[in-house]
């Protein structure tokens, strides 16, 4: 690109240069490219698009201008010279307003503008030795920054209370920086030869300054990309411990130039308590700090713990009042069972799930445990060994993620407590104190009356949403399918409702059943007894209580968060799925998506034409040729060669993929999510940095150091 750029402006003395040495030492005025090739979306600066070549010359004013024909050299300056340069400097950043993040100024005068061939050509002030020093010193240290947060390195190293009074330990930004200088970097040998050995090099406010402005950097790339594609949808994923501090992870779904639907981590937002104070802080961080517009957001999803569900659907509310486009939906990587049994606004149900998470996790991280339990799943399923075996693979997954997670742990429960009971109960050392402890609190937790009740009654109350759920996570026909059935699931749920008596007292006969299998008292919870002090009812049964506290709230809680998640205009959208030409054909060609694609007309390049563009589709699919399929994904359909002959149905098929409920078909462009869990996983709580995070999880963004020494000269 810079030999391109070189012989457009048709200078020859450049052509033996290197491409790094024309970016480096020379700048060319941005009048010379067309308007199409600059992107002004920056909040930093305004920026070149990728392939930006140099097209617009005037090759006639040098001859009026015969003193313009060379350019003008940088020249050493005088001392007097330099102080006059300062002077006026300092003079105009003492004028200009604090805190803008606009770098054009700061860009334009250390800019030599120049002109192609003979051109006129203008004067550009000069740096002095002392400001290129500075720069390279400055790209230095966000050299540093970057790697370190590519590489998951923490700032910190040693911490205070580790080391013997007196003793300094240099931190691990630090310890790069001087194995840098004993690497050779002449920058930063000059600055810090003469400092004391135990002295901080750069600050941690300067430290917390650089990082920030490299997170906006990174982040600014990815942004670009969604302002380009222009509709996105937002999903967040559970609240995270961020050094001490609870962060709700942030990402965004758009399809990219090359039509591929991509989930993108952009950052991390600390949590509110107070639920409207989170809807406001949440808005004000998309479109003012972030600056998307969400009046072309077309979809929401929330995935959270217990416990937040609640909040996040204020968030969902307060966001559909002003963008009532930006649908609420459910998220593809969550299943909708679980994402339910996690809103259900009962404690119990919480604990359980808790639970749950606990007994998964301590399993999948010790395998003798895993063999353990094999042994005793192989006993018990001694008659139906088939059973057995498909309960042993399941166990050895995140199965508290499956559609059908509860009646899993019905399954296993008899197993689960007799390998818990004899890991606590083994007098050999054949287990650590940490395992055999853990084995005795878990299964004192799922011995209680109350955590069987709990499973029993979520395992039948979802059986009814089960089938409708996975279909929802299959391919693009079986989500076009469940959302004509969902009336059939809440007809099944409000007939449960009208007969709850009925329905309780089998679920409660199926919970006392494991409960004596198990040898549990079967009683009212103690902290109920304790609360009420012997004043209760005597003649309140535990099938009663558990009727009233568990099994009508969850089911009147599921029946309405089903309605409020696929509401008339969610499946309207979801109706227009039928454009999917496999959908098309498994309805025999015969679809009326004008009717469902009404929602979106605003988001057409041509809505008076979208009749007959619709009909157009039809018989393309409808008389295509013996050997080609039909596309069965809405990838597929956007991959078409000819997808741009019919812009209408391009641009409805654009924003159906980004709708959260749609999963990413191809995993490449997915993998947003799974670097966040990654990053997570493998960092200690008080290690994680939300700045250090975004560059680890989107280590293959590319990034530009002069921008960021230019941004941090300007802001600091």
């Amino acid at each position: 690109r810079c030999q391109r750029w070189v012989e457009n402006c048709r200078r020859a003395d450049l052509e033996d240069k290197t491409p790094d040495q024309l970016n480096k030492h020379y700048r060319l005025c941005a009048k010379h490219f067309e308007t199409s090739m600059i992107c002004r979306s920056s909040p930093y600066r305004t920026v070149l698009r990728d392939n930006a070549v140099p097209t617009i010359f005037d090759l006639t004013s040098h001859l009026n201008k015969p003193h313009s024909r060379y350019r003008k050299r940088i020249k050493e300056l005088s001392e007097d010279e330099i102080r006059t340069l300062k002077q006026q400097k300092l003079d105009e950043t003492f004028e200009r307003q604090q805190g803008t993040q606009e770098c054009n100024e700061s860009n334009a005068q250390n800019t030599v503008s120049e002109e192609g061939g003979q051109g006129q050509e203008e004067e550009a002030v000069p740096l002095t030795l002392e400001e290129r020093e500075n720069k390279d010193y400055l790209k230095s240290l966000f050299e540093i920054l970057i790697l370190m947060g590519k590489q998951n390195i923490p700032l910190d190293g040693h911490t205070v209370d580790d080391l013997p009074e007196g003793i300094f330990a240099s931190d691990n930004f630090q310890a790069l920086l001087e194995y840098r200088i004993n690497g050779g970097d002449e920058v930063l040998r000059k600055r810090f030869e003469m400092t004391a050995v135990n002295v901080e090099y750069c600050s941690k406010t300067q430290q917390k300054q650089m990082l920030e402005i490299c997170e906006n950097c990174v982040r600014e790339e990815t942004l670009r990309e969604i302002r380009d594609s222009h509709f996105f949808s937002i999903v967040t994923d559970e609240v995270v411990d961020i050094a001490g501090e609870e962060h709700l992870p942030v990402l965004v779904r758009f399809v990219d130039d090359s039509h591929n639907l991509r989930e993108e981590f952009i950052g991390f937002l600390p949590y509110e308590a107070d639920p409207e104070m989170l809807a406001v802080k949440f808005h004000t961080t998309i479109t003012e700090k972030w600056g998307l517009n969400m009046e072309y957001c077309r979809g929401q999803a929330y995935i959270v713990s217990s416990g937040f569900a609640s909040k996040m659907k204020v968030v969902a509310t307060r966001l559909l009042e002003k963008y009532p486009q930006a649908v609420y939906t459910l998220c593809s990587s969550c299943a909708l069972n679980v994402w339910l049994a996690k809103s259900v606004p009962v404690v119990g149900v919480s604990i359980a799930l808790g639970t749950m998470e606990e007994v998964c996790r301590l399993f999948n991280q010790s395998p003798q445990l895993l063999v353990e339990l094999d042994n005793t799943i192989s006993a018990l399923f001694q008659d139906n060994e088939e059973k057995g075996n498909e309960l042993k693979q399941i166990c050895r997954s995140q199965w508290t993620g499956r559609h059908d997670t509860f009646e899993v742990l019905v399954d296993l429960m008899q197993a689960l407590v007799l390998c818990l009971d004899a890991v606590s109960s083994d007098s050999t050392v054949r287990w650590n104190n940490f395992i055999a402890g853990r084995a005795f609190v878990l299964s004192s937790a799922l011995t209680d009356f109350d955590f069987i009740v709990t499973i029993v009654i979520m395992k039948n109350v979802l059986s009814f949403t089960r089938a409708f759920g996975r279909n929802l996570q299959g391919q693009t026909s079986d989500v076009f399918f469940a959302a004509g059935s969902l009336t059939a699931v809440l007809h099944s749920l409000n007939e449960v409702m009208e007969h709850i008596e009925v329905y309780h007292e089998f679920w409660f006969e199926e919970a006392t059943n494991l409960a004596t299998k198990l040898d549990v008292q079967i009683k009212l919870p103690g902290k109920f007894r304790r609360a009420q002090q012997g004043n209760f009812d005597p003649d309140l049964t535990s099938e009663n209580y558990y009727k009233e506290i568990l099994s009508v709230p969850t089911l009147e809680h599921i029946i309405q968060e089903l309605k409020d998640i696929f509401s008339e205009q969610h499946l309207k959208a979801l109706k227009c799925l039928s454009l999917v030409p496999s959908v098309m054909g498994q309805l025999k060609f015969n679809t009326s998506e004008e009717h469902h694609a009404d929602m979106f007309k605003n988001d057409l390049p041509n809505p008076d034409t979208l009749s007959a563009e619709l009909h157009c589709w039809r018989i393309k699919w409808k008389h295509r040729g013996k050997d080609i399929e039909l596309p069965a994904t809405i990838y597929e359909a956007l991959h078409l060669p000819d997808i741009k002959f019919f812009p209408n149905v391009y641009a409805l098929l654009k924003v159906l993929c980004i709708l959260p409920l749609m999963k990413v078909e191809n995993e490449k462009y997915g993998i947003g999510r799974k670097r966040l869990k990654a990053y997570l996983k493998n960092t200690l709580t008080e290690h994680r940095s939300s700045n250090l995070a975004l560059l680890n999880i989107n280590f293959d963004i590319k990034h530009d150091l002069d921008l960021m020494v230019d941004t941090y000269i300007k802001l600091y």
